[in-house]
């Protein structure tokens, strides 16, 4: 927990990070679910989810700043996603920094849709999040489009 806390405070600002003992409760909630990469085993990057009935939201996904641009981003949120399916979940949404191009980047290679904007949502510069949603994780063209990110992942 404490190297996943160090990743987010490398990652998000100091309003967004979770304190160690937010992630305990998050490990015992039976709607979440989280996902850590690990190299050479020293973990590298993490990421999280809430189920809700048949929708994912994803929480948080966080890669140490020496690792990325290496496709860890892509490992982990399509590991999330499939643990989202075996939660029951045929739909996924989350928010994401406007400013955020590597992150918006990853999300679009997954078939994620930009489809409103909630204003001044990050509390540390006001700064408008983008809300994305993949609506259908059933459709055969976005489930073929998922499995050529995961083989060019090596999976």
């Amino acid at each position: 927990i404490e190297t996943v806390a160090k990743i987010q405070r490398e990652s998000f600002s100091k309003i967004e990070t979770w304190s160690p003992q937010s992630y305990v409760t998050e490990l015992a909630n039976k709607q979440a679910a989280y996902r850590v990469a690990v190299l050479d085993e020293q973990v590298i990057g993490f990421g999280g989810i809430w189920t809700v009935m048949d929708e994912v939201h994803i929480t948080i996904l966080g890669v140490a700043p020496a690792y990325r641009g290496n496709r860890v981003g892509d490992l982990l949120l399509s590991e999330l996603l499939i643990v989202s399916w075996e939660m029951g979940a045929t739909r996924a949404t989350l928010e994401v920094r406007e400013t955020n191009d590597a992150a918006q980047k990853l999300y679009a290679r997954y078939g994620f849709v930009h489809v409103a904007i909630r204003k001044a949502y990050y509390s540390d510069n006001g700064e408008n999040a983008d809300i994305l949603w993949v609506n259908d994780m059933l459709d055969p063209a976005w489930r073929e489009r998922f499995e050529q990110n995961r083989t060019a992942l090596g999976r």
